[in-house]
């Protein structure tokens, strides 16, 4: 599980998962998106990336906050019927 190809792509999603967090909250403080599918499913899947590298290297406080992270923008997109 520790190969160069596995590091790669867990370190690929995290960067992802910080840039898609930002680019949301940017987004949407620049008035260029309304809170809706798109601004909930990069909150959603930038929350996991950032989670899943913070799995990774057992980094607990991180994953704890993107592990409720993602679960508020996932049920954010179930309540509005996504």
């Amino acid at each position: 599980m520790n190969t160069q190809a596995t590091r790669l792509f867990v370190e690929f999603v995290g960067w992802y998962g910080a840039a898609a967090v930002l680019g949301a909250y940017l987004l949407l403080s620049l008035e260029m998106i309304q809170v809706d599918v798109l601004y909930h499913c990069l909150n959603a899947t930038g929350a996991a990336g950032i989670g899943l590298i913070s799995w990774m290297k057992r980094a607990w406080q991180p994953l704890a906050l993107n592990v409720i992270w993602a679960g508020t923008a996932v049920t954010a997109l179930l309540r509005a019927g996504f």
